[in-house]
C-alpha cells in the first residue's frame, strides 16, 4: 500500500470515526435539550442552600454552583491565550486543533462539520475552580430560555452606575447580586430565576430596571452600563449567543477579582455561604412587573448582540502584564474557601 493510499484509509477510518461520535452528541443534545424546557414547577436544587459555607463537601459546592450558573449543558466556552498576547474564549471541542477534522481558525467552530463539543461536567466546574483552565458560559439554551439575567458594566463609573441599578432592583423587589470582573475594573449584576423563562422576557426586565435605573440620573445617565447576558432574544443561526465567564476561578480570585461583594463594594469573606443565601427571581414576578410596565412607552431598547464567530464573542482581554501578575499570586490557597 502506497503513503498516498495509507493516508486516505486513515481519513476514511478518522471520519467513520467522527460521524460516530456526532451522531453519539446528537443524541445527547437531544437529551439535553429536553431537560432544558422551562420547568413548571420549582426544583428542589433551585431552591436556597442555607447550609453552604466554604466548609462544605466540594461536591455539595459544584452541585449549586452548577445550579445557579446554569447554560447550555451540551457545550461550554473555554478561554485561550496565545504567544502574541490576545486571549479569547472557543467552545471546548474534541477535535480541537486536530490536523485532519479541524478547520481552525479558516472554520468557525459554530459551523464545522467535525465538531465534537464536549458538555459541561462536574469535573469541568471543579478545574476551574481550582485554576486549571478559566470557562463561561452560554446563557442562552436552544431553546430561547435562560436561568439567569447578567448586567455587565465596565467603564470608570461602574461602582456609582451599580449602585443606581441596584437601588432599581431593591424598589422592584427584585433580588440581585455582584460580582467583580475578572479585570477588577468592571462588576456585572446578577439575577437568578427559579426556572428557565424566554430570554426575551428577561431582557424585558433588565430593559424596565435599566430605564427606571437611568431616570434616577438623568443628568449622567449609565455610562458605564454595556450588556445584558444573554444578549439576543434568541440562539443565532451559526453560533451559541454571547458568553459570560464563570466567576470564582482560582487566578482572579487571588487578586480579589471574580468574586461577589457587597453593596459597599467590599469582599464577602465566606463566598459559598453568600451563594448559598442567593433568592431567585419568580416568572410571577417578573410577569406582574412587566404587565405593570406594559402601558409605558418609554423603555429603552437594549443593545442586541448578534455574532456568529466565536472568538469575537468574548467581551474581555487580558494583557500579558495581567497575565504575568496572575502568575506570580499562584500559591496553595484552594478556591473551595
Amino acid at each position: 500500500m502506497s503513503s498516498k493510499q495509507k493516508i486516505e484509509a486513515e481519513l476514511r477510518r478518522i471520519t467513520g470515526e467522527n460521524e460516530r461520535l456526532r451522531k453519539e452528541n446528537a443524541s445527547l443534545r437531544r437529551q439535553l435539550d429536553s431537560q432544558d424546557q422551562p420547568k413548571t414547577e420549582r426544583s428542589p436544587d433551585q431552591e436556597p442552600n442555607p447550609r453552604l459555607t466554604r466548609a462544605s463537601d466540594v461536591e455539595e459546592k459544584i452541585k449549586y454552583f452548577r445550579s445557579l450558573f446554569r447554560g447550555r449543558e451540551d457545550v461550554y466556552p473555554i478561554r485561550w491565550d496565545n504567544q502574541k498576547g490576545r486571549a479569547g474564549y472557543s467552545p471546548a471541542c474534541g477535535n480541537e486543533w486536530h490536523k485532519v477534522l479541524c478547520g481552525k481558525p479558516k472554520v468557525k467552530c459554530g459551523q464545522c462539520k467535525n465538531s465534537q463539543f464536549l458538555p459541561v461536567t462536574d469535573q469541568v466546574i471543579h478545574d476551574h475552580l481550582i485554576g486549571k483552565h478559566t470557562i463561561g458560559v452560554y446563557p442562552i439554551l436552544a431553546n430561547g430560555s435562560c436561568w439567569f439575567l447578567a448586567v455587565d458594566f465596565d467603564k470608570a463609573a461602574w461602582q456609582p452606575d451599580i449602585s443606581t441599578f441596584l437601588d432599581s432592583c431593591r424598589q422592584f423587589d427584585i433580588p440581585a447580586y455582584i460580582e467583580r470582573s475578572r479585570s477588577g475594573e468592571g462588576g456585572h449584576v446578577w439575577m437568578f430565576f427559579d426556572r428557565a423563562i424566554p430570554a426575551s422576557t428577561a431582557r424585558k426586565l433588565g430593559t424596565l430596571i435599566l430605564t427606571h435605573a437611568m431616570d434616577q440620573r438623568p443628568e449622567v445617565g449609565l455610562d458605564s452600563y454595556d450588556r445584558f447576558f444573554p444578549s439576543q432574544d434568541t440562539v443565532p443561526k451559526g453560533g451559541f449567543g454571547n458568553l459570560i465567564a464563570l466567576p470564582l476561578q482560582k487566578l482572579p480570585r487571588q487578586l480579589g477579582n471574580s468574586e461577589f461583594i457587597d453593596d459597599e463594594f467590599n469582599s464577602i469573606n465566606d463566598q459559598w455561604a453568600h451563594l448559598g443565601s442567593i433568592k431567585r427571581v419568580t416568572p410571577e414576578q417578573i410577569r406582574n412587573l412587566l404587565e405593570i410596565s406594559a402601558a409605558d412607552d418609554n423603555l429603552l431598547g437594549v443593545q442586541r448582540v448578534s455574532t456568529l464567530d466565536e472568538a469575537s464573542e468574548d467581551p474581555w482581554t487580558e494583557r500579558s502584564e495581567e497575565r504575568r501578575v496572575g502568575k506570580e499570586c499562584r500559591s496553595r490557597w484552594s478556591p473551595y474557601h
